[in-house]
């Protein structure tokens, strides 16, 4: 394992992920006892062209700062080891939890799209164009027979008279 050295402080870029990732609480913690003990382990950094970045021990960092030091114990890891550090998804409880959360949006995934496939049948039902009222004539009528439907053009002036006088119209 490399020896610590000292860092200038400002010269750390902290990445934007891990400022998110602050908890007030855990840096009054370490101050304190950075305070009472001194600061016990190193921060890991890497560099990035001409300047350094942290890689592990935001709240030591943090704390260092709240408490005025200009300086920090770190340790330089190469670029390869600060892409390979454990992840927090390695401890059980919190691949459990990622687990059941992934199932949670699973459910509420499927839920959704029952929800929208329903909507969607409704809509395509409300869709259609409403039905027009059946008027009274026999040619609107899709029960009646065919013969009554299926008027045949008159060929003479006596065949259409017939024809009127038997569809109850005036000629």
């Amino acid at each position: 394992m490399p020896t610590p050295e000292s860092f200038p402080i400002e010269k750390i870029f902290v990445p934007t992920k891990q400022k998110k990732a602050i908890k007030p609480e855990t840096v009054a913690e370490v101050a304190e006892s950075i305070m009472e003990i001194g600061q016990q382990e190193p921060i890991s950094i890497r560099l990035d062209g001409d300047r350094l970045v942290l890689v592990e021990g935001l709240h030591r960092l943090e704390a260092c700062k709240a408490l005025g030091e200009t300086t920090i114990l770190g340790v330089l890891v190469p670029a390869e080891l600060a892409q390979h550090k454990p992840q927090l998804a390695e401890r059980p409880e919190v691949e459990a939890e990622r687990i059941k959360m992934a199932r949670l949006k699973q459910l509420r995934l499927e839920k959704e799209a029952a929800e929208a496939s329903t909507a969607a049948l409704k809509g395509a039902g409300a869709t259609q164009a409403p039905r027009a009222r059946p008027t009274k004539g026999a040619r609107d009528n899709p029960k009646a027979s065919p013969g009554r439907t299926a008027k045949s053009k008159p060929r003479t002036l006596s065949d259409w008279i017939t024809q009127q006088k038997g569809s109850g119209g005036r000629y």
